[in-house]
């Protein structure tokens, strides 16, 4: 189970939940980072120290402590690590304040991913430092710029609360202020111009996080010695690497931490999972010597599956007529690409152009190729590329870069005029179609990398909402559903290639709970009923918001409706509306088309925002109507929650889940799916109410006890689909896990919307059932199994395995016969 810590969750109340988290099933406490982060921070995502165990968590003692307590009940610990980048800004981080003090002779200088050489030749030994809310000048004029003391009585430069250091051989000079800043190893600037001015690779476009030097080994010792001691010190079992995508040498990294931790406990083997979002079709090499993904590709996978294919063509069409936003995920990707290369990463885009630019010059054949065509042929490929990046600089491209690189360039090529052709051309040889450049090569795999991340989950995800079900993290929202032949392939390979990758349905990153994805997935069935609603909600008169934010709008409203919020509850619906309030805010900036985080229009949020008061005012009609909808979808909604549950437990993989969400995850995009989780309500539920999500803890309580009682079958079990007859036959996802005498029968529904009984339960129409079977292999027949989820008899497998028996007491079917470990 992931918990995220902070000061206000501790590692004292992780080892509170120790025996609730052990008497659930749960095997591993799954940490957020634990290294000193900046004060208050909420993730720990912003380390400014990682020597130090974060001392707002209970510091190292705090961490030891919890460890021992975990340690005593059977649990193990993963820790999540965060190789590619540190906060800076403040004057909370030793290394970047010694760094600003030095420059290049600081002993830091080689941590952060600087270029000490750009074509700007006022950087040149310096570092541009964009902390400034007004342009220099500005700022300077103001006096918000001043020359104080630090609570140490060192001479400092001063902005408010942020503080800036002196080298004390500037000290003197009789030129002033501004004199003085021009003498410093950095440049103060405004945050603006950070995009088109600075010289140091960031995370995405955060000026508070600068990239890190990982691929330098004593950096990679220095950032990694405290990880390192408490693993040798069998206080960690494993790790989770954050964005490894960011660094410049993405298997390099992996297979080098792999060796330092196998040389530090030759005895055992860390767990080592990667955060790496796959692209369509892309797969993970198995020779980066880690155990798999953290598990985006599981949520992508089973998010399709329950998505009904048929419905996307009449949901795109209602999308595009109703916005006039593209119908086609691709087309609004490419215009966010296109923005967010020019306005956010100007500065990379135009250090990987001079890069190739002087490769160019150096020799004859292509040295009148220009740098603004090489820019141009950049943009190109960038906006067309189907996956976060390449590997491998320096070298020829694999067999599965070849193929991104290949369908870049054509895109790229069928977007540009043919004059554009040979500089693309040139291109594609330049970056990995002949060895060499290597420089070069991996300032586009660390640009290529961050646009895609901006572009498509921070923005396109939040223009594009033909069903936001399928817009999240690691998802290829190009494609609305699946078949269980795709998913049925997915766990097989990932047996094969990646058996203990960690499988999540829920991150602190995800952008809707997992129950709103489960929920909405139901509108994908019965695509003619939403546009109906939709038509009835466009009547409201009453000031709007754009088409595209009122229609998501209604999404999220349905989609999160808490299961047992009644309309006439003031108190819930205005509970219910702030939260919502909160994620609207935050999806109308990321959109990037009316508002921003950079330039708020207050004005258009002000009305998008009164928008959705006036909804849950007893001036509008909507809820009553928004409920009748919520009562159409929620049971199927609920049966594709735990049935998602479910197959994240009993496919192959390790399952991994979120704090809080082994009940209802209702949740929206962060801050709101990192609310406080009342575990004592948790620790107290009994029985299998589904409105209030006690029967999802339930179930997970069932499956992760056979789990612990059965460890080898799941495991290493094999994974065998089972065929399904009669009318379900594309509405059950059945399989079959064996290992020795040990075997599970696993049958969920999909696409039950349907299918089940009317009224407000959860359970499948007995009559269609009637005709339907499984076909169990031979090696089964005449085994005796015996219900997971629900008391019930027997059942002797023979050849066909009647469906009426299997989903007679709850609409997620589990047998099994085993032998206890």
């Amino acid at each position: 189970m992931r918990l995220q810590f902070h000061k206000g969750f501790t590692f004292a109340d992780g080892a509170a939940l120790v025996p609730y988290l052990l008497d659930l099933g749960i095997s591993y406490i799954y940490s957020s980072p634990i290294l000193t982060a900046r004060a208050g921070s909420m993730h720990g995502y912003d380390v400014v120290d990682p020597t130090t165990v974060n001392p707002e968590l209970g510091g190292e003692r705090g961490f030891r402590g919890l460890v021992a307590t975990a340690r005593s009940a059977g649990l193990g610990l993963i820790v999540d690590i965060v190789p590619n980048h540190m906060a800076v800004g403040g004057a909370d981080n030793p290394w970047w304040t010694d760094l600003l003090r030095y420059g290049r002779s600081s002993r830091y200088a080689n941590v952060f991913d600087v270029d000490w050489e750009p074509d700007d030749p006022d950087l040149h030994g310096k570092v541009l430092a964009p902390f400034l809310g007004r342009p220099y000048g500005e700022a300077l004029d103001a006096g918000d710029i001043r020359l104080t003391k630090n609570h140490d009585g060192e001479p400092v430069i001063r902005y408010f609360d942020s503080e800036f250091p002196i080298d004390p051989a500037t000290l003197d000079g009789p030129d002033g202020l501004h004199g003085l800043l021009e003498r410093q190893h950095y440049r103060l600037a405004w945050w603006g111009v950070a995009g088109d001015e600075i010289n140091w690779r960031r995370f995405f476009d955060i000026n508070g996080l600068a990239a890190l030097r990982i691929e330098d080994s004593a950096v990679f010792e220095a950032t990694h010695a405290t990880l390192f001691r408490l693993y040798a010190d069998g206080l960690i079992d494993g790790f989770r690497v954050d964005h490894v995508d960011g660094l410049s040498d993405p298997p390099g990294y992996c297979r080098h931490l792999r060796r330092r931790l196998d040389e530090l406990a030759p005895d055992r083997r860390a767990y080592l999972v990667i955060e790496k979002i796959l692209g369509s079709g892309e797969a993970l090499p198995t020779d980066w010597g880690v155990d798999g993904t953290s598990g985006y590709d599981f949520m992508n996978e089973v998010s399709a599956v329950q998505h009904d294919a048929a419905g996307a063509d009449c949901l795109a069409r209602l999308w595009h007529d109703l916005t006039h936003r593209p119908a086609d995920f691709h087309a609004e990707e490419t215009i966010a690409r296109l923005e967010i290369l020019e306005h956010g990463f100007a500065a990379q885009l135009n250090a990987v152009t001079a890069a190739l630019h002087r490769i160019a010059r150096s020799h004859r054949g292509t040295r009148d190729i220009s740098a603004a065509a090489i820019r141009r042929g950049l943009v190109a490929l960038l906006s067309h590329f189907p996956v976060y990046r390449g590997y491998d600089a320096g070298s020829v491209r694999s067999a599965s870069d070849q193929a991104a690189f290949a369908q870049a360039l054509a895109a790229a090529k069928q977007a540009t005029p043919s004059s554009a052709h040979v500089t693309l051309d040139q291109l594609g040889r330049w970056l990995g179609g002949e060895p060499g450049h290597k420089a070069a090569n991996t300032r586009f795999q660390q640009l290529s990398a961050p646009i895609a991340a901006k572009a498509v989950e921070d923005t396109a995800f939040y223009r594009y909402g033909r069903l936001l079900s399928r817009n999240d993290v690691g998802f290829d929202a190009a494609r609305l559903g699946g078949s269980i032949t795709d998913f049925h392939r997915d766990c097989a390979d990932r047996l094969a290639r990646f058996p203990d990758a960690m499988l999540a349905t829920a991150t602190h990153d995800h952008k809707r709970g997992e129950d709103v994805r489960a929920r909405l997935a139901v509108i994908s069935e019965i695509p003619n009923e939403w546009a109906a609603f939709i038509t009835k909600c466009g009547a409201i008169d009453t000031p709007k918001p754009d088409p595209a934010d009122e229609i998501m709008l209604y999404q999220m409203i349905v989609g999160a409706w808490p299961p047992q919020l009644d309309p006439s509850d003031a108190p819930g619906c205005q509970a219910f509306a702030e939260r919502l309030a909160v994620w609207q805010q935050k999806a109308l900036r990321e959109a990037k088309l009316r508002t921003d985080w950079t330039t708020p229009n207050q004005i258009y949020e002000t009305t998008a925002r009164d928008f959705l008061f006036f909804l849950f005012s007893k001036q509008s009609d909507f809820l009553p109507l928004a409920r009748s909808f919520v009562d159409t979808i929620a049971p199927a909604g609920a049966v594709n929650g735990l049935a998602q549950t479910v197959l994240k437990m009993t496919v192959p993989g390790m399952p991994d889940f979120f704090q809080g969400t082994e009940f209802w995850d209702f949740s929206l995009v962060d801050p709101d799916n990192r609310r406080p989780v009342d575990y004592q309500a948790h620790r107290e539920a009994t029985g299998q109410s589904w409105r209030d999500g006690r029967i999802k803890q339930d179930v997970i309580r069932k499956i992760l006890t056979l789990r612990r009682q059965a460890p080898d079958l799941f495991a290493r079990g094999d994974y065998s689909p089972l065929p399904v007859k009669g009318a379900l036959e594309e509405h059950i996802i059945a399989f079959t896990r064996t290992h020795g005498r040990s075997a599970l029968i696993v049958a969920v529904p999909r696409l039950v919307h349907r299918f089940l009984q009317p009224g407000d339960g959860l359970a499948l129409d007995p009559d269609c059932l009637l005709d339907g079977t499984l076909l169990l292999p031979e090696q089964l027949h005449g085994r005796v199994f015996h219900p997971v989820l629900a008391d019930g008899e027997t059942l002797t497998a023979g050849l066909d395995v009647p469906l009426s028996p299997l989903f007679a007491h709850c609409p997620i079917a589990v047998w099994t016969t085993f032998e206890s470990a």
